[in-house]
Order: structure tokens, then sequence, then C-alpha cells
């Protein structure tokens, strides 16, 4: 009761300029950044789109009028289990001139059966096996091979779409013809699995996909989802596919930005797919996505600050973000961690109560405001209100733990060309090539 009695005898004794030398890094970081900013942008997106509204619908005409040819291919390694229900869901879309590409990559369950009588019935367009695994990216490179549509869509087998996914991650190009890519708005499905699900949940639809609403407003959107993104053909053809290696879609989104295409999220294209549902899978997920900031921003695409025939303003604002609030950020936390038991060791317990509370209390807010701004929900948002605390704990400590290890072993040891998750060959292949 003493302690309860003392923590708000200590907040009702801080003044305002305390209060802001105390929790500096909330206030100046992340309440400006992913509040007070994303507010503004998301309400710039909506009253954009209102404007725009006469041009969506001449960008819908003209796409139902042209009807182009959409190849959807579908890379993967033991995706039997998958592959018939994706098949028929894409049968049932809204669209449907579409031709859909199916290549396993060296699996040893059942795909192959499968994938040949698929294709023989005509429920497919083409199956191609590799019978050594190559990695994904060199899946999609022979999937590419094959295409003839003026659209390639690029699909995770184990995930799954909404009947009008492919018309709405389509009509976004017929909107502007600069646009190179459009990713697909990525929601979880299995949030009722485990306690990690659940939280990559509302991570998913909070952070993530409101995130790439805002990026793809402000022009700096970086990352397209492998589960669910569309790419011009000519503009994939351009940059010759996909990189061998790991972290094949933030590589590719960068490739065809950087030779001047624009690239937009579309929200209401929508994908529900399975999350790692412990947090020790989680955690193996998370390594392998963050060492692809020090890979590809740092070292293979550092390029893009510099003055070159691949600069341009908004790449360059889009790297210096993503290194600003995800790398730089993620030391300064360190730092004010340092400070506050250094500056401030008698109240410390209170800094970290008072610190956990103010989180918890903007991401009630924001995610209760932003889901005015949704279009579709993956779950009731009353589901989620009883986790929004734990967000905190597991934003500002599993997930940033987990970054900064990423970083640490990306920096100095390469660590992502000895990913499991692509095949020894390939990353050994990538790192003598330097991509």
């Amino acid at each position: 009761m003493n302690n309860v009695a003392d923590f708000f005898e200590y907040i009702q004794s801080m003044g305002y300029h305390r209060f802001i030398r105390i929790f500096w890094f909330f206030v100046f970081f992340e309440l400006i950044r992913y509040v007070i900013v994303d507010f503004i942008s998301l309400n710039s997106a909506m009253l954009k789109k209102f404007l725009n509204r006469k041009n969506r619908q001449e960008a819908t005409y003209r796409m139902l009028l042209e009807q182009p040819l959409v190849s959807i291919i579908i890379p993967g390694k033991n995706e039997g289990k998958h592959i018939y229900k994706l098949v028929m869901s894409l049968r049932e879309q809204t669209y449907q001139n579409i031709e859909i590409i199916v290549v396993d990559d060296g699996s040893d369950d059942d795909t192959p059966f499968i994938g040949r009588d698929m294709e023989k019935n005509g429920f497919i367009d083409k199956f191609i096996r590799n019978e050594f695994r190559g990695g994904k990216a060199s899946a999609a490179n022979l999937a590419l091979r094959f295409s003839t549509g003026k659209y390639v869509i690029h699909m995770d087998a184990d995930c799954s779409y909404n009947r009008d996914a492919v018309f709405e991650i389509i009509v976004p190009f017929y909107e502007n013809d600069n646009i190179g890519a459009i990713g697909g708005n990525v929601m979880v499905k299995n949030y009722r699995d485990s306690l990690a699900t659940t939280l990559q949940a509302v991570e998913y639809y909070d952070s993530i996909s409101i995130g790439r609403i805002v990026s793809s407003h402000l022009g700096i959107y970086r990352v397209i989802s492998g589960a669910f993104g569309a790419f011009k053909m000519e503009a994939i053809q351009k940059i010759q596919g996909w990189d061998i290696g790991p972290g094949l879609d933030g590589d590719i989104t960068v490739k065809i930005r950087k030779i001047g295409y624009l690239i937009k999220f579309a929200p209401d294209a929508v994908c529900l797919t399975n999350a790692p549902n412990t947090f020790q899978k989680l955690a193996k997920q998370r390594l392998r996505w963050d060492k692809s900031l020090i890979r590809f921003r740092l070292r293979k695409h550092k390029d893009v600050f510099f003055p070159n025939k691949h600069f341009s303003l908004v790449s360059f604002i889009s790297f210096a973000e993503n290194i600003f609030y995800n790398l730089i950020l993620n030391i300064k936390w360190y730092v004010y961690f340092i400070d506050m038991i250094f500056n401030f060791p008698s109240e410390i317990k209170f800094v970290i109560v008072t610190n956990i509370m103010l989180y918890a209390t903007v991401n009630y807010f924001k995610f209760l405001l932003f889901s005015l701004y949704r279009r579709y929900k993956n779950a009731p948002v009353s589901y989620f209100l009883v986790y929004i605390p734990l967000m905190v704990i597991y934003f500002g400590y599993f997930l940033r733990i987990i970054r900064s290890i990423a970083y640490i072993q990306e920096f100095f040891f390469k660590k992502s060309y000895d990913d499991p998750w692509n095949p020894p060959k390939s990353s050994a292949h990538a790192k003598k090539l330097g991509i």
C-alpha cells in the first residue's frame, strides 16, 4: 500500500520539465512518430483517398475493360497440405483472368503427386519441380520464366486470401502508371492459438498494417511481404527477378524502387497468414527479418545514400527513417536505460512503472482510434483489448532484444548467410557475389 501511495506522490510531485527530462525517449520519439505522425498521416491518407475516388473508379473501369492476365506464382517446399486449399480459393476469386504456377522446391512430402495431379486436371496451369532445393528466390525466378501475365503476384501456399484479394491488389496499378509493385495487407489467421500468436495479431493489426498505410502515403513503404505481393512484369524483368539468398522481400522492393518505380500498399487486399505459435519460433523468424536491415540498408544498397544514378530523395528518406527508428533508436533506448540508472537510481522503480503505464495507455488509445480507419478486421476488436498491456513487454523488451541480437550478428558476423531458411549453397553463392 505504501508503494502505491509513494508512486502517486511521485507522479503528483513531478513538474512538466522533470517529466520531459525523465521520459524524453517516450515523448520525443515514440509519441511523436508512432502516434502524432501516424494520426496525421492516416487522416491525410483518408482525405486523399476520398478526393481521388473518381480516379479509383476510372482505374477500376480500365482494369476490368482490359482484363489483364495475372500470373500467380507459388514457390515453396513441403506445401502439399496447403496447395489444394489455396488453389481452390484462387478459383473462387472475383477476378479470374489468372494463370497459376506452382514450383516445388525439392519437397520430400506429397507435393509432387498433388501438384502434378492438379496440373493434369486443369486446376493449375503449370507445375514445376526442382529435384534439389534451391531456395525461395530460385523457385520464384523459375516460376517467373514461365509467367506470361502483365502482372505477377507472389503468394505463400500456407496463407488464405479474401475473395477480392487479387482484384484489390491489381487495381492500384491503373491509378498510377509509375507503380512497380504493391504489397497486400497481411493479418494473422491463427490468433487464438497461443499468447505468441495473439500478440503478433495485435502487432500486425496495429503497428504493421497501420504503419504500411502511413509509409505508403508518405512514399517510404519499404517491404512488400512475400506472403502477398504484386509486381508489374516489366519492372520485375528489368531487375531480373529475385536475387538468391535470404531477405528476398525487402531486397526486391528496394531494387524496384531504385530503378524509379513507386511502391504502394493495398490495405483492402487482405491475406491471412499463420504466425509462429511459440516465442521460440517467433524469435527465429524475427532474427532472420531484422538482419536484413543491416544487410540491405547498410551493405548491399548503401548506394541509395550517395548521389548516383539510383539516387532519389524519397528512397533516401525511406532508408534514413528505417535506420533511424529501427537501428539508431534501438541503440538510444539502451542509452536511455543507462541514463535512468545513473541519474535517477532512487526513482528507477517508479520510472519503469510509469513507462509501462504511459506505453499501455498510448497502445490502448492507438488501437481503438486506429481501428476506425480499418475496413477489414480479422477478429473482433474486443478480443484483443485484454492483451494490450502485454504489448509493452512484447515491443519494448522481447522484440527489442531480438532486434539488438540480430543487428550485432549481422553487422559483425554476417550471420544471415548461415540461416537454414536458405539452402547453404545459395547462401554461399550470394555471399561470394556480395548480394
